[in-house]
């Protein structure tokens, strides 16, 4: 039940294209388009971490906007990201030893170069600001911090629960995300609905977490990537990039995105979220992703909305 969301083409020719599945839902969570199999089950990776933040805001973490969208980020690995890190974990009384996700090197690419031959480390990893959140968020409530990443542990819980509100849906599978966190699986529906009901909220815990990142869009990916480009260009966007080809989005009046897209490549990602928002009615930069031959473009990559 896939469909072709994206196609890549050379001189006029479909020579590839991404598969997958896509849901946009109107102001009022009603759908205005569905494409592929949107009740099948994914795991939405880093796109729910809004959702894991306003959770742990919800648990006593007090942090200033620049941090909470950290706490929020699939971050590039720059010196203010790290350094935001530091910052939450000193907050909390901790330091860098605390951090119990994987070691990585960062994950974007003029901050990956400038790394060098340096070893990965667990601040560098994209998913330092949600872990040090984490801890903060451990150390405000007495909860133990050697086992923060126990499925069964409080804070676990507590972000199993917040989604699942927000999804009006069960969690039907827990695994382990690349950083270590668990992983809660629901359907691509279920992660549509929950966007838009974070997005729509009277709760100022929602309203202040989808603020913060929207005011700090460098904090929660990074200079040059699609998730900062898009939150700068177009006013009231949220939105927020997963592994394996997740992406979501929303407006400030509800209006939301959520596409998963088979292979886990990024690769289409800035056509097909142009191509959403003009289904809203958003004009966008132009995100079409050029085709080399050479040193000339002879095609591109395209959504199939």
């Amino acid at each position: 039940m896939t469909e072709i969301l994206a196609q890549v083409t050379r001189s006029g020719v479909v020579e590839s294209h991404h598969t997958g599945h896509i849901v946009l839902l109107n102001p009022d969570g009603s759908v205005l388009l569905s494409r592929g199999n949107t009740q099948a089950p994914i795991f939405p990776r880093s796109a729910i971490k809004s959702i894991q933040s306003s959770a742990m805001v919800r648990n006593g973490l007090v942090l200033e906007p620049r941090l909470l969208a950290l706490v929020s980020a699939s971050h590039s690995g720059a010196s203010m990201h790290q350094e935001g890190a530091l910052e939450i974990l000193a907050i909390a009384g901790l330091d860098v030893n605390a951090l119990q996700n994987a070691v990585d090197k960062p994950l974007g690419e003029d901050e990956r170069r400038a790394w060098g031959s340096q070893p990965a480390t667990s601040l560098a990893q994209n998913c330092s600001g949600k872990h040090a959140g984490m801890l903060a968020t451990c150390i405000a409530n007495g909860w133990p911090t050697q086992n923060y990443l126990d499925p069964t542990h409080p804070l676990q819980i507590a972000c199993r629960v917040e989604l699942e509100m927000l999804a009006e849906e069960k969690v039907s599978l827990t695994s382990i995300d690349g950083c270590g966190a668990p992983l809660f699986m629901i359907s691509l529906s279920g992660l549509a609905r929950a966007i838009h009901n974070i997005t729509i909220s009277q709760d100022s815990i929602h309203q202040d977490v989808l603020q913060a990142c929207r005011d700090y869009p460098e904090m929660v990916a990074g200079e040059g990537r699609l998730t900062t480009r898009m939150m700068r260009e177009i006013p009231g966007l949220f939105m927020k990039e997963g592994a394996e080809g997740v992406n979501v989005g929303s407006l400030a009046d509800g209006s939301t995105f959520v596409f998963k897209i088979d292979d886990g490549s990024w690769r289409a990602f800035g056509p097909l979220v142009v191509a959403a928002l003009a289904k809203f009615g958003i004009s966008a930069h132009d995100e079409e992703t050029p085709i080399y031959g050479g040193k000339e473009i002879i095609g591109s990559i395209r959504a199939n909305l």
